[in-house]
């Protein structure tokens, strides 16, 4: 499935994508790297593209605290369960709560309009001013 061209999904962006059969992906651009998620959150099933990408505060000792992972994450809009975009996984059990994964990639457009089509063709030769076709 192509979901579009680079330039539609700057870094730091995200972009919905229809899959077939209702499934719904949302694509991500994180500095370059794409990653795609399934478009629902496994708990009650809210809009991931619509959530608000944030990262981690870690506190090692009291009173330290560190923000890290800047925008790596993102955050269901309705009930704020976290969820890691290169992966799936959720932040609070990440063995058993994730979202479905899809594996994402760049490819050049040349490679993409060649693909693996092919038509179905027939030799033509012209006698004098008939046309016909060898099937």
């Amino acid at each position: 499935m192509i979901a579009g061209p680079v330039a539609e999904i700057p870094p730091g962006g995200r972009k919905l994508v229809e899959a077939g059969e209702g499934r719904r992906i949302v694509v991500f651009n994180l500095d370059g790297e794409f990653y795609a998620l399934a478009n629902r959150c496994p708990h009650q099933g809210g809009s991931l593209c619509d959530g608000i990408r944030t990262g981690h505060v870690t506190a090692p000792e009291p009173g330290i605290y560190s923000y890290e992972r800047r925008g790596e994450m993102i955050r269901c809009p309705w009930h704020s369960w976290e969820f890691d975009i290169r992966t799936g996984k959720s932040w609070f059990d990440p063995r058993r709560v994730q979202v479905r994964q899809f594996p994402a990639h760049v490819e050049k457009g040349s490679a993409l309009v060649e693909g693996p089509y092919r038509a179905e063709t027939f030799p033509v030769r012209v006698e004098d001013d008939y046309v016909v076709v060898e099937a």
